[in-house]
């Protein structure tokens, strides 16, 4: 696996990390937790060396297996986890509110270290956006943490440009992590200008359209009742169907090219920067191999230029996120 840099900092990792959500939260029931850490292992072997998680995804069990899953690899690795939510102490359920206070911060860093059973993160995230506290204080809340040793490098998650600068100006942002694919490319506008600008690297998340780009769901397809995907507008019967066009050009370039249209649609992003790391995630080893494999497929100029031309009439229908959650981005 070749590996890559994540903008001007020294935070070296494999050309493709590994999405570990899905794992413990979000697309049906939980993994058992003994084949979550098979698999992430599995990962580490094949020469994946980035591994992302946050307290919230579960809470916490996401974590937990993730710590449990690289303990023994720990120095060969880099771990991503992310702050910025209120999760109920009594319960342990995501309140779906965010909260960026510096003394929050602190205390995630601190609870995180010991659930990923390590005494550093490398790459530590604000999840979303807190309106509510300057962008300046939760930079300089995290500067401490690395001044400590806590903490390697600072990440923002679905932050709009201003931000990314204020914060840049207090601490330097290595990483954002935003939504990116070939069915979401509206970083391509403003983001990905600044970050390429200041030197920040970008880690697409949901690389593969939650799914959709596998050419794996159609409008068939029925979700377990726990999948987010049920609320995302995008998904609805209705918009599938409308946007099959885009898994058409994907599937139609695999053939060409004897790749599976997930090995397209990440090499596609491979392919825009060097400085991009997608994350895909999964449940299943043949598809952290298939997509591990992604990293040797090569898009020529002409290939690229062949789907910018197709992708340019197509019109995705329906937004990727529910209102609440929507409201949460690009601040």
């Amino acid at each position: 696996m070749q590996k890559r840099k994540l903008g001007k900092s020294n935070l070296e990792v494999s050309a493709i990390g590994l999405g570990c959500m899905g794992m413990s939260f979000g697309f049906g029931p939980a993994m058992d937790k003994k084949e979550g850490i098979a698999l992430i292992r599995a990962a580490v072997e094949r020469g994946v060396t980035f591994f992302d998680t946050a307290e919230v995804y579960g809470p916490f069990t996401n974590e937990e297996l993730v710590g449990e899953a690289l303990a023994p690899v720990r120095a060969q690795v880099a771990i991503a986890t992310k702050f910025g939510f209120k999760i109920d102490a009594k319960t342990g359920r995501n309140l779906g509110e965010v909260d960026s206070r510096p003394e929050h911060i602190r205390e995630v860093a601190e609870a995180s270290l010991k659930r990923l059973k390590t005494d550093v993160i490398d790459l530590f995230y604000q999840h979303r956006v807190d309106p509510s506290v300057p962008i300046e204080d939760v930079a300089g809340a995290v500067k401490d943490l690395i001044q400590a040793g806590k903490v390697k490098h600072f990440g923002l998650s679905e932050a709009g440009v201003q931000t990314i600068r204020r914060a840049h100006a207090v601490q330097p942002v290595t990483a954002l992590q935003s939504e990116y694919s070939l069915w979401w490319r509206e970083p391509e506008a403003e983001i990905l200008p600044t970050l390429e600008e200041l030197g920040i690297g970008f880690v697409p998340f949901s690389p593969l359209g939650k799914g959709f780009l596998t050419g794996k769901i159609t409008e068939e397809t029925k979700f377990d009742q726990t999948d987010f995907r049920n609320i995302v507008p995008r998904f609805t019967a209705e918009n599938r169907k409308a946007n099959q066009a885009v898994v058409d050009l994907v599937t139609e370039f695999a053939a060409h090219k004897k790749a599976t249209p997930a090995q397209v649609a990440l090499a596609w992003i491979l392919a825009q920067k060097p400085w991009m790391v997608p994350i895909p995630g999964t449940t299943k080893l043949h598809r952290l191999e298939e997509n591990i494999g992604a990293a040797a497929v090569q898009l020529t100029p002409d290939d690229l230029a062949k789907i910018e031309n197709a992708s340019s009439k197509i019109k995705v229908e329906g937004a990727r996120y529910p209102e609440n959650l929507q409201k949460l981005v690009n601040r």
